[in-house]
C-alpha cells in the first residue's frame, strides 16, 4: 500500500483521488498527531461492505466457503443464468 503524509494528499487531493481509483489501489495518510486514515476508491468499498454483509451470517459465510471450496476442486459445472426456452 503507498504512504503519503496529510500535506502533500491536501496539497494533491484531486491527484491523490485520481490514483485510487485508477489503480484501485488504497493510499494511506498519515498524519502528525493523529490517527491515519486508509483513501479508497467508492467501488472497492461497496465491495467490502458487500463482502461483510454476506460473511454476517454463519450460515452464509459457511455455505460461500464450501462453494469456495468446491471450485477449487474443481468440482464446479457451469451454468446458464438465464433460461433460454
Amino acid at each position: 500500500m503507498h504512504t503519503i503524509n496529510y500535506t502533500t494528499a491536501r496539497q494533491h487531493l484531486a491527484e491523490t483521488m485520481d490514483r485510487v481509483n485508477n489503480d484501485r489501489t488504497p493510499i494511506l495518510v498519515t498524519r502528525q498527531k493523529g490517527e491515519p486514515v486508509v483513501m479508497i476508491s467508492l467501488a472497492d468499498y461497496n465491495a467490502l461492505e458487500e463482502t461483510a454483509y454476506l460473511l454476517r451470517s454463519p450460515a452464509n459465510a459457511e455455505r460461500l466457503i464450501r462453494s469456495i471450496a468446491s471450485l477449487r476442486a474443481g468440482k464446479a459445472e457451469p451454468r446458464s443464468l438465464v433460461d433460454e426456452d
